[in-house]
């Protein structure tokens, strides 16, 4: 299969990158960083989460991120909820578009959200019920979709169930998730391959890690089979709080350095992101995990 004409880029770093930050991050700056990431072009961006402020500390102040966006024309800002208590903070707060998140391995998910994969999707019908009757888009995360760090490999067959699942369930997107960064080309391909099988191809994504640093490679892999929707991170923000070691979701600076350099259209200013980039790796007082990022730095000093 030729390569897409275009990409969507779905930017995740102001919820999945900074939501384990250890130290406080203002408002003020999860605002700015958002603004400036639209700004930049980019035109769905997870803004926050709607979760306990007990368990994500980080995103306690989901509510005055959400009000406090300057909204530009034709920008969705979707957030995740765990329930429907977290589904009704956030219509109260005015989103347009929510995310649910499922496993594709049982441990993971009663670590992660203290209930068995069946009981996670049970959890979400009156989250599907509740949006529908508002008019509000759901997307759908699948996490360790091809690796677990407490059960190992996954097999493609029980990601494909989930995401079969969720799609019935009425989620528009179902964006497939290398958790800790464990994936190859051969496995990434079979999960979506197994996923296509159950799930129209335009409706799935890809939501890659880098731990081991195959995620380029891996997004390149997805992009083969017909991916048209890739997760990225400013700057490489995030990690996983239940997969030690597991480093952040790939950088938004590389996927676009290699979408351009395939000729494929994003609307995206890569100049403009790696400013993003700059000014929220300045806030948390460390260097962008993005190649890109360094690259354009050093570029910059040379200059």
């Amino acid at each position: 299969m030729s390569l897409p004409r275009s990409i969507r880029i779905v930017e995740v770093g102001p919820r999945d990158g900074l939501q384990n930050e250890p130290r406080a991050v203002p408002t003020a700056t999860k605002i700015e960083l958002i603004e400036r990431l639209a700004a930049a072009g980019l035109r769905t961006i997870e803004s926050t989460a709607f979760v306990s402020p007990k368990w994500v500390p980080q995103m306690a102040d989901h509510a005055e991120v959400m009000r406090g966006i300057r909204r530009a024309p034709g920008v969705r800002y979707p957030v995740l909820v765990p329930n429907l208590k977290g589904f009704e903070a956030a219509a109260a707060a005015g989103v347009d578009e929510i995310a649910v998140f499922a496993a594709a391995s049982e441990q993971f998910s009663r670590t992660n959200i203290n209930c068995s994969i069946d009981e996670s999707l049970e959890r979400f019908a009156p989250v599907m019920e509740a949006a529908r009757a508002r008019d509000i888009r759901v997307r759908g995360y699948i996490s360790c979709v091809v690796g677990c760090p407490y059960e190992g490999a996954v097999a493609p067959q029980t990601v494909a169930r989930i995401a079969r699942e969720l799609h019935r369930m009425g989620c528009y997107e179902i964006s497939l998730g290398d958790t800790i960064g464990v994936g190859t080309p051969n496995t990434v391909r079979a999960a979506v391959e197994a996923c296509a099988a159950e799930v129209p191809l335009p409706q799935l994504a890809v939501h890659l890690h880098d731990t081991y640093g195959q995620a380029i490679a891996n997004v390149y892999a997805a992009l083969e089979l017909g991916v048209s929707v890739v997760d990225s991170a400013v700057a490489g923000l995030g990690g996983c709080p239940y997969a030690q070691g597991a480093s952040g979701n790939v950088a938004t600076e590389d996927v676009l350095y290699l979408l351009h350099g395939l000729g494929i259209e994003t609307g995206v200013d890569l100049d403009a992101v790696y400013e993003a980039g700059q000014f929220i790796c300045a806030a948390l007082g460390r260097e962008p995990a993005s190649k890109v990022a360094r690259a354009m730095a050093a570029k910059q000093r040379r200059a």
